[in-house]
């Protein structure tokens, strides 16, 4: 099992030109479509997290359910759902803005334990800035960690939800002595301004790094990069593809038996390349497709 932490929201995207054209609601959040990805991906997946009993609530939790993913650990609350308005590029990246005081899942609590038979923990994105939530889903994350779960973050950093940005990237260099794996985007790399090689010293096994269509590059403990190349494809949007990459690695890692630390740096040129080549395919699939559509195990093949 495979439990992803994190929020859940409504993004508001423009269906034509200029900002405010024919908004669409769709379903959305960093962790929520990491998890609707390892669902579809075929692995044993379960969302961690606090949802709205509101409209866009319930429409949140039956997607989940329609992609195999199991909902029992969501907490509920009667606040609204959070809702991000997206802006799409020429080039097709998004930007959002958020509109998050109040509502429900800011107000997620530790859970006092994790399912059973949990091997991994991913976690990232505004559930790990906006507080109270974020001290929970930080507590949650020490603690899988000092059990020996695997774990794995990816900050996926929006700018605008940050008050504090000094005090941010301190708090993120805490987490890394529980991580087993850091995934983030060149751009999220630039903004915290470290290395590769400063974050695996403080704690993680592996750090992968996204460069859009120019592909994915992973470091490892042992001084080891490997890197592929991006897959071409005409890309309709960005929305959801770094999420994509998230689901793309766990699962290949637990096709590979390989979600532990030690297993990380145990794979070799070999099976990062095919890790690495698995999660482009994924995310441009998803790049081809509007808004957050991840791939289904079908459409990719063998991780």
């Amino acid at each position: 099992m495979i439990v992803v932490a994190g929020e859940a929201l409504i993004d508001l995207v423009p269906q034509g030109a200029g900002a405010l054209a024919d908004l669409k609601p769709a379903l959305g959040g960093g962790p929520y479509n990491t998890a609707v990805a390892l669902g579809r991906l075929g692995s044993p997946t379960a969302f961690c997290s606090r949802t709205s009993h509101d409209a866009f609530g319930e429409a949140l939790l039956d997607r989940l359910r329609a992609s195999g993913v199991d909902v029992s650990a969501v907490q509920r609350g009667t606040e609204p759902t959070t809702l991000a308005v997206a802006t799409i590029d020429a080039d097709g990246s998004a930007a959002y803005s958020f509109y998050v005081d109040g509502t429900a899942d800011r107000l997620f609590t530790a859970p006092a334990g994790l399912p059973e038979g949990t091997r991994a923990v991913s976690f990232g994105t505004c559930s790990l800035v906006l507080e109270p939530g974020a001290s929970a889903y930080e507590e949650l994350m020490r603690t899988a960690a000092a059990q020996g779960v695997f774990t794995a973050l990816d900050p996926n950093i929006r700018a605008g939800l940050i008050p504090d940005a000094d005090a941010y990237r301190a708090r993120f260099k805490s987490w890394l002595p529980s991580v087993s794996l850091l995934k983030l985007s060149e751009e999220d790399a630039l903004w915290l301004g470290g290395t590769p090689r400063e974050w695996l010293a403080a704690g993680p096994s592996a750090v992968v790094i996204t460069q859009g269509g120019d592909g994915l590059t992973a470091f490892t403990r042992d001084g080891a990069v490997h890197a592929v190349p991006g897959e071409k494809v005409d890309v309709v949007d960005t929305i959801g593809a770094g999420d994509t990459v998230n689901a793309a690695l766990l699962h290949g890692l637990s096709a590979r038996d390989a979600l532990s630390p030690e297993a990380l740096t145990g794979l070799g040129a070999e099976g990062w390349t095919q890790l690495l080549r698995f999660a482009a395919r994924a995310a441009a699939i998803t790049c081809s497709r509007a808004g957050a559509e991840p791939p289904y195990a079908s459409e990719l093949g063998e991780p």
